[in-house]
């Protein structure tokens, strides 16, 4: 995929300081430090390392990242390295796409209590998967699955969600047999609904008890037990949405799928259209239309308002498992589920750590790193304000 003509960065530099001097007040000090790190990653600012070819001895020097998990341009290589990995942990099986989706009255709520709203998601929706597949009315299997949390829609709107990928089946409880889903539907996604709205409502009464949600601004009146409790039933008349996608395929249709929601952001680079006159105009699928591509046009200041609502929380985790792919018991019952399958899959290499030669396509490997000044002193480089340090102290 060609470089993108337009970058989040680029947005970030002629608007953020602006943005940050009116704005500010409203945020949290993670929010500044994702700026900064957008403004500064691949510039000079972080440095940069020599690379060469093992074949021809190309050099190249190149800026370094700054490794923040939600900079658009960091993303890609995370991407591969964590893919790698899981490809070895695939079964020979098809496997369901199930999302959770919180309503929209939560919406709030879960922006002043992102740790504690986003975790109770997980627990809430993982618990409910893992009770129905457990039940024998359903399908009777202890089951695992891995989950990715979103916080945003395609219009960059705060639409906290989780996607989970499930193996069409699961292990009896004893252990002895591979039990596999029906081809058609994993499980009842109106169980699903009912189960998972009454798991994390009673999760978000406990909380409540606890006095450990904040209540800011319009929400304040919802801090009475009272109002609470009102709220509570307002959200129990509704259903809640649970969406079940038939079976993908194999392996490599899952490897697919999770290379687009692994480790993305709120937005990529490649989406971005234009960035003329304050405003910013970017591409979106309109779901609610059968997915029909549309751009929108929004002010810069609006544009990243957007994008800090998706900030997670410092050391959040927004890829998990569960059940038999818990990290404790993966290894051991990914070896069982594979000899009830009959089917034995080589470890498969972890992903390169390096990049290929534009010359002869060999391997490039660090042989030199270099600080900002060092760069500075060989180059006689004056950086430019935006890549010498961050956004401006306010």
């Amino acid at each position: 995929m060609s470089r993108p003509t337009l970058e989040v960065a680029d947005i970030v530099r002629a608007s953020g300081n602006r943005f940050w001097e009116h704005y500010g007040s409203h945020f949290a000090w993670q929010h500044r430090k994702v700026l900064d790190a957008i403004v500064r990653c691949r510039t000079a600012a972080l440095g940069a390392h020599r690379d060469q070819c093992t074949r021809c001895g190309h050099l190249a020097i190149s800026y370094n990242s700054c490794r923040n998990r939600h900079c658009p341009r960091c993303q890609g290589n995370a991407r591969s390295r964590w893919l790698a990995k899981r490809r070895a942990e695939l079964l020979p099986v098809s496997y369901f796409h199930i999302v959770f989706t919180l309503p929209h009255e939560l919406s709030a709520l879960a922006l002043q209590n992102k740790r504690l709203l986003y975790d109770l998601l997980f627990r809430a929706s993982a618990a409910t998967l893992l009770e129905l597949a457990g039940d024998p009315k359903h399908l009777g299997a202890d089951i695992g699955f891995l989950g990715v949390l979103h916080t945003w829609g395609q219009n960059l709107h705060h639409h906290p969600h989780i996607h989970y990928v499930v193996p069409a089946g699961g292990l009896a409880p004893d252990g002895s047999r591979w039990i596999p889903s029906s081809r058609r539907f994993f499980l009842s996604v109106a169980a699903l609904s009912r189960v998972f709205r009454g798991k994390f409502a009673a999760g978000l009464k406990q909380l409540f008890l606890q006095h450990k949600l904040q209540f800011h601004g319009s929400l304040q009146s919802l801090a009475k037990p009272r109002r609470f409790r009102q709220f509570l039933r307002q959200l129990f008349h509704q259903e809640w949405v649970v969406y079940a996608k038939p079976p993908f395929g194999g392996p490599e249709h899952v490897l697919n799928y999770l290379a687009r929601y692994t480790h993305r952001v709120a937005i990529s680079n490649h989406r971005l259209v234009a960035f003329q006159n304050d405003r910013v105009s970017f591409r979106w699928k309109d779901y609610a239309h059968g997915g029909k591509q549309k751009i929108m046009t929004v002010s810069a200041d609006e544009f990243l308002r957007r994008f800090l609502v998706h900030v997670l929380p410092r050391g959040l985790v927004r890829i998990r498992h569960f059940g038999l792919f818990a990290n404790r018991r993966r290894g051991d019952m990914l070896s069982r589920c594979r000899d009830l399958l009959s089917a034995h899959c080589a470890n498969e290499p972890d992903a390169p750590t390096h990049w290929r030669c534009p010359i002869c396509c060999g391997p490039m490997l660090v042989v030199e790193r270099m600080t900002s000044s060092q760069l500075c002193f060989r180059s006689g480089l004056i950086l430019p304000d935006p890549q010498r340090r961050s956004l401006d102290s306010s």
